[in-house]
């Protein structure tokens, strides 16, 4: 078969049309975004798995979403001074209370995403303790530690009050680390049939993976049932009225987070890709953030 050459003209037409076919669809596709989105969060089990669900369900809509992990304190920092627009982790009144307090009128508290949460200290069900103030006379049964997460946490400063009012400070120390080491160390105790306690939280997997009990805190210094709020920086509505509905309308149950947290615990599991698999699964839940009243 003989080719017939191109001429100049015709190449310089077929080149421009392909340049223009592209351009069209760069232009369509940056029509097609809503916006740029930046969700801040902790590395806690439990926001790991809120803020994925809420960036998949934010895609969805047609919004380019990053999420941002961050230092409780650098959360809170980033919303207020709009490095970030918005998390679904803050934990009130107790645990994130110092945080609010420095930068509460720089952001907007859309209020509950998650009711009934808990914090205190935590241990297998078989360890022969039930109260904090037990601790002082049984150190030893726990190897004089208690194990924490994150320095700086709000878990973490209530865990040194809680060392300062029953009188630990000479017992007891307190370990820093990750919610990931804390919980390393908790399944390696386990395992071995030996005490620990640690600093915990509801909701969290471990609860369904491990049978484990609170220690009472008869001086309440943990506090009550505490809830996880969504926070937004001021201007998100305005500026993203669409986004800021579905932030608002946000809201679950800890048995819908804790079916995210079990998947998020399969091995070689992508939080991501699980937070998609149960936004697919569950299309009444998310109409009702997508459509509900704001």
């Amino acid at each position: 078969m003989t080719r017939t050459p191109l001429t100049k003209a015709v190449r310089y037409g077929a080149i421009m049309m392909a340049a223009g076919a592209g351009l069209n669809a760069g232009i369509a596709q940056a029509q097609d975004s809503k916006g740029d989105i930046t969700l801040a969060y902790v590395e806690w089990s439990s926001e790991v798995a809120s803020t994925n669900v809420v960036r998949a369900v934010l895609e969805e809509q047609g919004y380019n979403v990053e999420m941002s992990s961050l230092s409780a304190a650098a959360m809170w920092q980033a919303v207020a001074y709009g490095d970030a627009d918005g998390m679904v982790a803050a934990w009130l009144p107790s645990t994130h209370e110092q945080y609010l307090n420095k930068v509460g009128d720089k952001v907007e508290n859309l209020g509950p995403n998650l009711e009934g949460t808990k914090l205190g200290l935590v241990v297998p069900s078989y360890t022969d303790i039930s109260s904090i103030d037990e601790l002082d006379d049984k150190a030893d049964v726990v190897n004089d530690e208690i194990v924490g997460i994150d320095p700086g946490a709000g878990l973490m400063n209530l865990t040194e009050k809680a060392i300062d009012e029953y009188d630990l400070d000479d017992a007891i120390n307190l370990q820093s680390g990750s919610g990931a080491t804390m919980t390393a160390a908790l399944d390696s105790a386990i395992k071995n049939d030996e005490d620990i306690v640690v600093a915990g939280w509801t909701p969290h997997w471990m609860f369904a993976r491990w049978d484990l009990k609170y220690l009472d805190d008869p001086k309440n210094v943990y506090g009550g049932a505490e809830h996880i709020n969504t926070v937004v920086r001021k201007g998100l509505k305005d500026d993203m009225p669409e986004a800021y509905a579905i932030l608002d309308n946000f809201e679950w149950t800890p048995e819908q987070m804790g079916e995210v947290m079990l998947m998020n615990q399969e091995e070689d599991s992508d939080p991501y890709e699980n937070a998609k698999k149960w936004v697919d699964e569950h299309p009444d839940v998310v109409d009702e953030w997508v459509n509900g009243d704001s």
